[in-house]
């Protein structure tokens, strides 16, 4: 199965186009800090990025069916940056 097959057969909420991942981060951000309910959130930078990285190395990892050097021009990295991003997610081989 291809990987547009694959996201085609995914349940609408994962696949709603109708609002810009801008406003998906915020709807989160804002959720987040709705959730700490007033307390300081802590590495927010570091925890914000992390959350974000992973899933997109995974999303890129598999439309590029594993090729570093596509996925690495995907991303606008280098290959080296891109195998040590991975290898700290647990995606590398």
């Amino acid at each position: 199965m291809s990987a547009n097959q694959a996201r085609a057969n995914r349940p609408a909420s994962v696949t709603s186009a109708a609002q810009p991942l801008a406003g998906h981060v915020r709807e989160s951000l804002e959720r987040y800090f709705d959730e700490l309910n007033g307390q300081p959130p802590s590495d927010l930078y570091d925890l914000f990025l992390s959350e974000i990285e992973q899933p997109l190395l995974e999303v890129v990892m598999e439309e590029t069916r594993g090729n570093i050097s596509k996925a690495a021009a995907f991303l606008g990295l280098n290959r080296a940056t891109l195998r040590k991003k991975l290898h700290k997610y647990g995606l590398g081989d």
